[in-house]
């Protein structure tokens, strides 16, 4: 065996200890690992369910350097590959992370009340908005259900197909919010409209929504337009923070992810406003068991500014109004099944994304779709529903039955 060969071991070596050190910090997850040379090995013992190629030291390098960013950008990049099931690596990617840092919360308490310092500005909030929502229509049309439902489904029976889970979701929203002919409800971010049309024919309410994003705001002015309901839903293009409409329902669905924490107080500010002394409000947010800041791939490339609250941090919207909670729900399993379906249906048409974007796009959507799936199905994420009024208001519903009860619509 000449120097070079002793020499060319000896980095493999140390490439496969490197590898090691970064499977045991992510909690040695079951999938094998094969490097650019070729090498080949499993992480534990166990059989693995998928196996990732680094296909340059440099991947290995930026993996080292920041896990989340490394990995992620290097997987759209294609200086990463998995072979095999990629939902079933990153579900066991995520699990095995989340029984690393099972017990672990004052570090990731700290490292998010650190982002509860950094407000967002008018502009800086229509940035956000811009840069996930306003890719374009076409491109959600393609793997969405037929009413562009953005957020968790809700499948009652859990054999629901997505369109009628969606269909399902909004129906839950409705009866939580005790909807009644002739009421006024405010939305904050509402999408495509699907909700704020629903609600509007479904349920004979006069809905005003309100959204940064213009792409989102054109498609619902003319879906609503052609369904004629422009006379019952007013969709307008604005900050949530200058809503200014009594209103007996306020309702916001997959907004709160993107307010930040530093404006919790001002969100609650504004429905303390708007919202008459006995009216119901609803907030749907993804959120977590416990305080810990986004991640960071996720803030760089796909949510920048987004937060998963806790529910304590969730609180900061109501206590300092003094709103009482009336019920929380979590639909974490449905939003895993939702996620699931979405990622399905990306899949068959991701070739039509790369010609739209090109193909390292199709990949950081395949790893944030199965990523969000992940998320759920391990529990690092949650779906609460947290149902509230003002302070003292005795008309209150005093059981769940009305939620569940299935009640004959307007039409």
């Amino acid at each position: 065996m000449n120097i070079e060969t002793i020499h060319g071991l000896e980095e493999f070596d140390i490439d496969r200890r490197i590898i090691r050190w970064i499977m045991k910090r992510a909690g040695n997850p079951r999938i094998s690992i094969r490097l650019w040379n070729g090498d080949h090995f499993w992480v534990t013992e166990e059989r693995p369910v998928a196996c990732m190629e680094f296909r340059s030291r440099r991947a290995l390098l930026d993996v080292v350097l920041s896990p989340s960013v490394g990995f992620g950008e290097c997987y759209s990049n294609e200086l990463i590959e998995i072979h095999g099931d990629f939902l079933a690596f990153v579900n066991e990617i995520t699990a095995a992370a989340t029984r690393k840092v099972n017990g672990q919360y004052y570090g990731p308490k700290v490292g998010s009340m650190l982002c509860a310092m950094l407000g967002t500005s008018l502009a800086r909030s229509w940035q956000n908005v811009h840069h996930h929502y306003d890719l374009g229509n076409e491109f959600y049309k393609l793997w969405l259900d037929e009413r562009m439902v953005y957020t968790c489904a809700y499948f009652d029976p859990p054999s629901a197909s997505l369109a009628e889970a969606q269909l399902a979701k909004l129906d839950h929203v409705c009866r939580k919010l005790s909807l009644r002919p002739g009421q006024k409800v405010i939305e904050a971010g509402c999408g495509w409209g699907a909700l704020a049309m629903h609600m509007a024919e479904h349920y004979g309410v006069e809905v005003i929504a309100y959204n940064n994003s213009d792409e989102q705001v054109n498609f619902a002015k003319e879906t609503a337009a052609v369904r004629k309901l422009d006379g019952r839903v007013t969709f307008i293009k604005d900050d949530y923070r200058n809503i200014n409409e009594r209103c007996d329902a306020f309702v916001s669905v997959g907004m709160l992810e993107h307010v930040g924490l530093a404006d919790f107080k001002t969100m609650g500010a504004v429905i303390k406003r708007n919202l008459k002394p006995d009216g119901i409000g609803l907030i749907h947010s993804i959120g977590r068991s416990h305080p810990k800041k986004a991640d960071p791939w996720i803030r760089k490339h796909i949510f920048p500014g987004g937060h998963m609250p806790s529910l304590s941090e969730m609180m900061s919207v109501f206590e300092p109004h003094r709103f009482s909670i009336i019920d929380i729900e979590n639909l974490r399993p449905h939003y895993a099944q939702t996620c699931e379906m979405w990622l399905k249906n990306f899949e068959t048409v991701a070739d039509e994304v790369s010609n739209l974007y090109g193909e390292d796009f199709v990949r950081m959507w395949r790893l944030y779709l199965a990523g969000s799936a992940a998320g759920f199905r391990s529990g690092t994420l949650q779906l609460y529903q947290v149902l509230f009024t003002q302070h003292g208001n005795n008309k209150a519903p005093w059981t769940r039955k009305y939620q569940y009860l299935s009640e004959p619509r307007i039409h």
